[in-house]
């Protein structure tokens, strides 16, 4: 069965074909479709919504679209929904004209904030793994026209390394090198394509 997945990350398409291999994964780019939905959502959840109906209205086939990004608790949750477009404290929601911040600035201005708000003196004490506790939350929408729709949205938790330098791993993408894995002592980018597709 072919399944349309809205997205033009070639790293989600690669992820989810590994986990539906008895399907083909499609992503817009495969078939020529110029696809750049508003993402106005204020959840993962719609925004994973306004993904999936987008495509669909292109495609009228079964499209999956997820939404998810890394929360950090000393930062509020942030960035949260904004992960793709975060431009540290100056631009926790993305730059105004758009333009995409290259992954390694945004991994070292999450590592500097996280340090920063530690600094002066963030209150850790409810935070389920320590200070640099952090989640990764993905909320995926299977959508099969009008109102039929599987919902699932689910969080992995871990911690934040202490610098950049401390990012590690090849196999991820995104905030992988920097999120840290205590029950693998890895992370998120030191894992297996097995062990990353049980987990997250």
């Amino acid at each position: 069965m072919k399944i349309y997945l809205a997205t033009g990350n070639k790293n989600k398409k690669r992820e989810m074909a590994q986990i539906l291999e008895s399907h083909t994964v499609v992503i817009p780019s495969d078939e020529g479709i110029d696809f750049d939905p508003v993402e106005n959502g204020t959840t993962f959840y719609e925004n994973s919504l306004l993904k999936a109906r987008a495509l669909y209205e292109l495609v009228h086939c079964p499209v999956v679209a997820d939404d998810s990004g890394i929360c950090v608790d000393a930062l509020g949750g942030a960035p949260g929904i904004y992960s793709a477009r975060y431009g540290g404290p100056s631009f926790p929601h993305g730059k105004p004209d758009g333009s995409r911040i290259p992954q390694n600035e945004q991994n070292k201005f999450l590592v500097d904030q996280l340090n920063d708000a530690l600094a002066e003196g963030v209150d850790s004490s409810r935070f389920l793994n320590g200070p640099r506790s952090a989640h990764y939350t993905c909320a995926m929408v299977l959508y099969l026209g009008g109102d039929r729709l599987y919902v699932a949205e689910e969080t992995m938790e871990g911690t934040i390394v202490s610098t950049p330098a401390d990012a590690a791993g090849t196999t991820g993408f995104g905030y992988d090198p920097l999120f840290f894995l205590p029950q693998y002592g890895r992370t998120a980018a030191q894992l297996s394509d097995d062990e990353k597709n049980a987990v997250s």
